[in-house]
């Protein structure tokens, strides 16, 4: 089973109503999007990870996470080449329309770049040691290092399940929605049996907590994760969010910057 797999399937399902408009605030919004559209004449996937390359190859200044944050986090890592705008590209593209069910790596790829370039730019400024540009983010260049990611996107899915719990445990009805969505784009048995397995499992925030202590790229990645998974329309999912911001050791202003990159007021 692979989890980048399963977390772009996850994506794809759709965790929450509102997890699609939140990747695209993140990422610019529409005119941001729709400028990468129109570079291809609307196609999607790799050829946007070209596009991605090209623009900030050029200086170009996309806009949110798709201009500035990029070019430094490139500059960061001895240029944008070893950047993973292959798997933002495929973001974009699923974004646009594009993709199917064979969207599912790509897209894992994709979210975790997108979570790699949000705890990069939220990180910054907070008065804490310069961040590094996060696994994810970064394209990782060694088997160790695609070890590690596999690891962190493990986290990350652990982190989106749990807070979909914050508000009461995930009812059966909701589970045979989400298990039949990851069967509509083609999970296995396997990965839909773990997704379940999961989604019945008790809370373990303190647990994913510390499996973050001394990372804050990671508790960052984590936060952002867990806004995407939720609606943060109960005062439960406020808590939640309040706790799990305080556990992670993130500054609060970390925390609204991270939120004001997904479209949300402050909790």
């Amino acid at each position: 089973m692979n989890i980048s797999d399963l977390l772009g399937a996850m994506m794809q399902s759709g965790m929450t109503p509102s997890s699609t408009d939140r990747m695209r605030n993140s990422l610019g919004g529409g005119s941001v999007l729709d400028s990468l559209a129109g570079m291809l004449g609307g196609s999607s996937g790799g050829g946007l990870g070209e596009a991605l390359s090209s623009m900030l190859g050029g200086g170009g200044q996309g806009g949110g996470l798709l201009g500035n944050v990029l070019s430094e986090a490139g500059r960061a890592v001895g240029g944008h080449q070893n950047l993973a705008l292959g798997g933002l590209g495929a973001l974009v593209g699923a974004l646009l329309g594009g993709g199917g069910k064979s969207m599912g790596g790509a897209l894992g790829g994709g979210v975790m770049a997108l979570l790699g370039a949000m705890a990069f730019q939220a990180l910054k400024g907070s008065g804490e040691r310069k961040p590094q540009v996060p696994l994810g983010l970064l394209e990782p260049q060694t088997e160790a290092e695609r070890n590690e990611l596999e690891q962190h996107s493990e986290l990350i899915l652990k982190a989106m399940i749990n807070a979909a719990k914050a508000d009461g445990q995930i009812d059966e009805g909701e589970m045979r929605r989400i298990v039949g969505k990851l069967h509509e784009v083609g999970v296995d048995s396997e990965a839909q049996h773990y997704v379940m397995t999961q989604m019945q499992k008790p809370m373990e925030t303190e647990k994913l907590i510390a499996a973050a202590q001394g990372r804050p790229e990671l508790a960052a990645q984590m936060y952002g994760a867990s806004l995407l998974a939720i609606e943060v329309d109960t005062p439960a999912e406020k808590r939640y969010l309040d706790q799990l911001a305080a556990g992670l050791g993130l500054d609060p202003k970390v925390a609204q910057r991270i939120q004001g990159l997904v479209g949300l007021q402050p909790v």
